[in-house]
């Protein structure tokens, strides 16, 4: 072959490979995601739930807000749902009339149930822009039929877990599915204490797991039932932002499945 025709040759072969397009080389999904907490609310302490996010805003925490019984909410209790849905955090479903959907649909049937409890609660909420794509079940009361229904309604849907039982044999961790159960940090729960929630959350850090809590009205005072301390979510807070933990909402674990 002519010399002059391989050197040219050489040289076109050069530039063709040295113009490629270098892509960058993917990097792997993790194994798990990062560890952390799912924090939700349950009913209707709008008022309280927005002071506490002034609070507890500085460790940049998100949160679920479970609303039952919007058709009796104020004006200014809207307009706050709504600036907390712009700050980040998730505004979900707990029920149009907050029924027991395991007894009200023995009764009544699960069309109705649907008809009744989740179609108006779902349109009311569009109609004041609060995006719902999740649902916590009101007193936990759930069955696999329900689940199924729902599951057609929204991306994740959340019931209850009791006792305080080693963390490995508990069910309030995220294990990669639509239904989630969350285990209760209001101090009349039996299962609840600061020790019992010291256990949880180091598994949950040393397992790469998420663990997924429910709550009520948060209060600087406990006065009554269904109450959350402050004094605990700044705990918890504070223990996610020391161990470099992650704060996750219900629709977060969506992305997740």
């Amino acid at each position: 072959m002519n010399e002059k025709l391989l050197s040219f040759i050489l040289l076109c072969t050069f530039f063709l490979f040295s113009c490629e397009d270098k892509k960058p080389i993917p990097k792997p999904n993790p194994k798990h995601p990062t560890s952390g907490v799912v924090i939700t609310f349950d009913d209707k302490s709008v008022d309280e739930w927005y002071d506490v996010d002034i609070i507890l805003k500085h460790y940049s925490w998100k949160a679920t807000f479970c609303v039952s019984k919007i058709n009796t909410l104020t004006h200014s209790e809207i307009i706050q749902l709504q600036k907390l849905q712009k700050e980040g955090h998730e505004i979900a479903g707990h029920g149009y009339h907050h029924f027991k959907a395991t007894e009200y649909v023995a009764e009544n049937g699960i069309d109705n149930y649907i008809n009744k409890e989740i179609n108006p609660m779902l349109d009311l909420m569009n109609f004041y822009s609060l995006k719902v794509i999740s649902f916590a079940y009101p007193y936990g009361f759930r069955n696999p039929k329900i689940d199924s229904a729902l599951l057609k309604k929204f991306k994740i849907i959340r019931g209850t877990t009791y006792a305080a039982l080693d963390p490995a044999f508990q069910y309030c961790y995220f294990e990669k599915n639509r239904l989630v159960l969350g285990i209760g940090i209001d101090t009349d729960y039996p299962n609840f204490s600061i020790p019992y929630l010291i256990k949880l959350l180091e598994f949950a850090k040393r397992k790469h797991k998420i663990l997924i809590l429910y709550g009520h009205k948060p209060v600087e005072k406990i006065t009554a039932k269904y109450q959350t301390d402050i004094a605990t979510l700044i705990f918890i807070c504070n223990y996610v932002h020391q161990h470099k933990m992650a704060f996750y909402r219900l629709s977060d674990l969506d992305k997740l499945n």
